[in-house]
């Protein structure tokens, strides 16, 4: 169907990820797994949503210069992007296949770079 179904996760650059994970922790209770983010229980049709700070000097973002960047959970990677590009975005990359999914990249016209997930296809 090619189409989005929620959030998978919000990421976004910190001057110290390992820090600022902690202060979440002991003050508002977020579980911190072993990469440092918090996942979240939301609903059957997406298993998590991700919290996630990344080192300041990523180039996980890259191309894009924001200091973040959206995951969104779709039930087609490729349909989404072919969606994507004939709005004019900028497709990054080639999708991939992890453990936990499918993935693809697209820039979007302001030049937020936009994680698609899959989480399906694993």
């Amino acid at each position: 169907m090619a189409r989005i179904i929620g959030l998978g996760g919000v990421f976004f650059k910190s001057k110290n990820p390992d820090f600022l994970a902690k202060w979440y922790q002991e003050h508002l209770e977020f579980e911190i797994s072993d990469f440092c983010g918090a996942t979240f229980q939301s609903d059957k049709l997406i298993p998590y949503t991700v919290w996630g700070p990344f080192r300041e000097d990523t180039s996980y973002f890259d191309p894009s210069p924001k200091d973040f960047m959206i995951n969104l959970v779709v039930d087609d990677v490729a349909g989404v992007l072919e969606k994507a590009e004939k709005g004019g975005a900028k497709i990054e990359g080639d999708i991939q296949k992890e453990t936990y999914g499918e993935f693809g990249w697209f820039i979007d016209p302001e030049g937020n770079k936009i994680e698609l997930w899959n989480p399906e296809s694993s």
